[in-house]
């Protein structure tokens, strides 16, 4: 797209086998800084189309060779998002129906008004630039939630994202274990979008709470007539993977009679539809997560072995947050920030006493509910900080019962958290934080040791 003194260009095509009308159209619409291209006939307009699509087409619905009716289906056909006005010289209901069920934006009667005609212009190139807004606002979310890391400078997190760093290229499967809430599907998101697979798809399928029949529907797909209602072939979510990554969580919950046909996809990697008789191969990479310890459901015989280990190449496990607190006044700093932005709210951060309640707070939800306690407590504050009365009625209460039931941290508790929070403060720049603390680097260092805090 072409830019002039800071006025974007929309490119439209005119395509009428009547050179005076387009000269007319074509004027009228470069006065509304349009970039406009003449064509006398469908055929020569699509061949250039084909390969630079533009924003709108108008098009005479009689044309010499293909009709206009026939260049607005191939025209929506190939490039969904080009707007097409209709121009015709015969204006029945049944011509304007046809058109607008084909796809068109709407259309014009001959002799063309321009005033009319730029009215409607305009129009469909509003619609137009909201699409492309709306796609490009969804690519850059999409984009920062793809590369959306764990949040946390706690030894354990950082040992994580070294895992991941480490087995992002290798080809292998991958097993996650973790609460729920801890953030699997973020590491999944991270393998995948690392260096390998980044541009092929990423299908995610939970496997709780599902029928072995629907489980099987799902990942492997199904024939015409495999049964009663199959109408169509249908493709499974491990053929739409293909070339790129499949994320099964919950795994652990995956009827037995499943297990045994997800193991063999795992050894041989092709496919068979339900009601199918031909293998189909593919190439995807398994990431399978688990918030229970498949370990202990094999030797309960709950899952089977042979299944665990060839998912079990490289394994994952994801801490709780109430084992690495000091990850939280981060974590609550990032969905700030993300939700603040969201509602548009002017919210500077949480007093002390809220502070410490969410430190003390176990967070059985893990980080999951922590995010949902943040977006919460921000769509309801109406100030400028957050205080404890804003926190939910049954965190509220932690401050009031903590001092009632003599749980006083100790003075080494203190030490810790104080430590933790300068060292959050500047960004874990030991030498700086030594300065604030007023302590020599290797007394900081010690104490960062002696309290898990490197």
């Amino acid at each position: 797209m072409k830019q002039s003194h800071g006025i974007q260009f929309q490119r439209i095509a005119v395509i009428d086998d009547e050179p005076v009308a387009c000269r007319e159209i074509k004027r009228a619409l470069e006065k509304d800084h349009c970039r406009v291209e003449i064509f006398h006939d469908g055929e020569s307009a699509l061949e250039t189309l084909s390969a630079d699509p533009c924003d709108l087409v108008l098009c005479d619905l009689r044309l010499p060779g293909m009709d206009g009716l026939q260049v607005l289906k191939k025209i929506k056909r190939e490039h969904s998002r080009t707007e097409v006005i209709i121009i015709t010289a015969y204006s029945t209901v049944e011509t304007a129906i046809e058109a607008i069920r084909a796809g068109a934006f709407h259309y014009v009667t001959k002799p063309v008004k321009i005033a009319e005609l730029r009215s409607l212009v305009s129009r469909s190139l509003e619609k137009v630039r909201l699409v492309k807004e709306k796609e490009a606002l969804k690519k850059a979310l999409f984009s920062k939630t793809r590369h959306q890391d764990l949040i946390g400078h706690s030894h354990a997190i950082r040992e994580v994202r070294k895992l991941v760093h480490k087995v992002a290229d290798l080809n292998c499967n991958v097993l996650i274990q973790g609460e729920s809430g801890t953030g699997k599907e973020i590491i999944a998101l991270s393998l995948h979008y690392q260096i390998l697979r980044r541009e092929k798809p990423f299908v995610s399928f939970n496997c709780g709470g599902f029928t072995q029949e629907l489980i099987a529907n799902e990942l492997f797909g199904h024939e015409r007539g495999a049964f009663t209602g199959a109408v169509d072939t249908k493709m499974g979510l491990l053929e739409a993977a293909d070339k790129g990554t499949i994320f099964l969580d919950e795994i652990g919950e995956m009827p037995a009679s499943m297990q045994v046909k997800l193991l063999r996809f795992v050894q041989e990697r092709t496919v068979l539809r339900v009601g199918g008789i031909k293998p189909i191969p593919v190439d995807v990479r398994l990431i399978a997560a688990s918030n229970q310890d498949l370990k202990a459901l094999v030797r309960e015989k709950k899952f089977r072995e042979d299944l665990y280990f060839r998912l079990n190449v490289v394994l994952i496990s994801l801490p709780p947050l109430r084992t690495r607190r000091e990850d939280i006044p981060v974590l609550i700093n990032h969905f700030l920030d993300q939700y603040r932005a969201l509602f548009g709210k002017h919210i500077t951060g949480l007093d002390a006493e809220a502070m410490e309640i969410l430190l003390r707070y176990p967070f059985p939800g893990n980080v999951r509910e922590l995010e949902n306690i943040i977006e919460r407590t921000v769509a309801l504050t109406d100030g400028p900080g957050i205080h404890a009365k804003d926190l939910p009625t049954d965190l509220q209460q932690l401050s009031i019962s903590a001092l009632d039931n003599g749980l006083l941290p100790s003075l080494e508790e203190k030490e810790k958290e104080y430590i933790r929070q300068v060292l959050v403060h500047t960004n874990y720049r030991k030498g700086l934080a030594a300065e604030i603390l007023k302590v020599p680097r290797t007394t900081l260092w010690r104490k960062m040791k002696r309290f898990g805090l490197t």
